[in-house]
């Protein structure tokens, strides 16, 4: 047996050398756990290493948007671009690169208004349910079987009565405790709904470990919802372990509600079992916004491209002068990330990041107490948020630029999740999200090196074999 395993691990390891196509890192991780799980490593490799299948997860074309895409791209080539006012030029190359490598346009009429409290984000999302007449699009990565699960669902069940088509995608191993029989009452008058990556195909495809983590709302193709609040009771607060639930979320009105759209349709197509949906008119309705705000959709996932939100974060972080905050529950940053953020703390841009004071993921917190220490050994400032846990996904740099979406700061989101971002040129939003990060620190405590070097001798334990581990999580 031991000969067999050995065989095995041999072979393996020197498949995942010539064919991974993995970066050092996760390459050494995985040779790691294969030399200290001699047989476990095989499968555990097969489940969760291995790539998602470019060809079949890569973005479709989306044909609402090329007309749009072939301007903008020739607009940009030509140096004529449409750059907000308040906007420096150095940040043309930003939009051209999302532009060009992830097919975003710049959409320029938008209202968005940001909720960092559930209780509101529903109440105004469960509001704008109830005034749907044709179509109500969801897709989130977790959907509880509690109250606020079945208030939701059981809202859906009455405009789907009303005749307003209803679907609800949601991911199959962050939702794995709800099934069709928790939507039957909804199916029964015609709502669709579907799994991405269903858990029992998943395993049968070794595919476990690819997530689909977007949340979406689109309210007939004319308001949209994006941002990091799931479905369930401890986002309104009702876990007592994790306590109140800071998060970041948008509403939006505009042509971007169309980039979401299309997103939405996208994946729901990927995932489809009942049937797949044309990019029909009605879907994207001509819109009536009056809003000013800019900015860009920008979606990512282990396709292949890949990363294209995490190069967002990349270039607006090399382009700060003043200052960059970034709040996220995770701070595990890829090489490339911390890199950048290392050098533009010791240039003397005021670096501030915020994590949360307690961990909803056991080996995730160590390894995120390790990067966040390194980052203030470079001039960093580092705030724990202790009025409940913090989840959002933010960034904000020079009252200019800003960012709110899925996308967590760590190597899952930005290689192995299906995420979505908004990237936001405006500057009064800009300077709300600065003054929200300025209000939440007056609830956080700043990491100082004492208190670092003060944890357990357990603690710095777990913390060295996590950040090991760190590829891996």
């Amino acid at each position: 047996m031991s000969n067999i395993a050995l065989i095995m691990n041999i072979i393996l390891a020197a498949f995942i050398v010539i064919f991974g196509k993995k970066d050092a890192t996760s390459l050494w991780a995985w040779l790691m756990v294969l030399f200290f799980l001699p047989v476990l490593g095989f499968f555990l490799y097969l489940l969760l290493g291995r790539s998602a299948g470019k060809k079949e997860w890569s973005n479709d074309t989306l044909p609402s948007s090329e007309g749009m895409l072939k301007d903008q791209k020739a607009a940009f080539d030509g140096n004529r671009l449409f750059l907000p006012d308040s906007l420096p030029e150095k940040f043309s190359s930003l939009i051209g690169m999302l532009l060009k490598n992830d097919d975003s346009p710049l959409s320029e009429n938008n209202k968005i208004q940001m909720y960092t409290d559930g209780h509101e984000k529903f109440e105004a999302l469960f509001e704008d349910i109830r005034a749907a007449r044709q179509h109500i699009h969801l897709q989130y990565y977790i959907m509880r079987k509690d109250e606020l699960g079945s208030q939701l669902r059981d809202l859906l069940t009455e405009k789907a009565k009303e005749g307003v088509q209803v679907r609800f995608l949601y991911d199959g191993f962050g939702s794995r405790k709800i099934g069709r029989k928790f939507f039957s009452e909804l199916h029964r008058h015609g709502g669709e709904t579907q799994a991405s990556f269903p858990i029992f195909s998943s395993l049968l495809k070794f595919r476990l470990n690819f997530r689909n983590h977007r949340k979406l709302v689109m309210i007939d193709g004319r308001i949209g919802y994006m941002g990091g609040y799931n479905v369930g009771d401890e986002y309104l607060g009702g876990n007592k372990d994790l306590g109140y639930w800071r998060d970041t979320h948008l509403r939006m009105e505009g042509s971007s509600v169309h980039r979401l759209q299309e997103r939405f349709i996208s994946d729901w197509n990927k995932a489809r079992r009942n049937g797949g949906i044309d990019f029909d008119d009605h879907y994207f309705p001509a819109s009536s916004s009056d809003g000013d705000v800019p900015l860009q959709i920008v979606s990512s996932g282990p396709d292949a491209r890949g990363g294209e939100i995490l190069h967002g974060f990349i270039k607006i972080v090399q382009e700060a002068e003043d200052y960059i905050y970034i709040q996220s529950p995770y701070f595990i940053p890829t090489p490339g990330f911390l890199a950048s953020l290392r050098v533009a703390a010791l240039s003397g841009v005021d670096v501030r990041i915020m994590i949360p004071n307690k961990p909803d993921h056991p080996f995730v917190y160590p390894v995120t107490f390790s990067f966040v220490a390194e980052m203030m050994r470079a001039g960093a400032k580092i705030y724990i948020y202790e009025h409940g846990f913090l989840h959002a996904k933010s960034m904000v740099i020079d009252d200019k630029v800003s960012s709110v979406g899925t996308a967590n700061v760590d190597m899952r989101s930005a290689e192995l999740n299906f995420e979505i971002n908004t990237f936001i040129y405006h500057e009064r939003f800009a300077e709300e999200m600065r003054e929200t990060f300025q209000k939440d620190m007056a609830s956080s405590t700043q990491l100082t090196e004492e208190m670092y070097e003060s944890r357990s001798f357990y603690q710095k334990t777990k913390e060295s074999v996590s950040r090991m581990l760190s590829p891996l999580l």
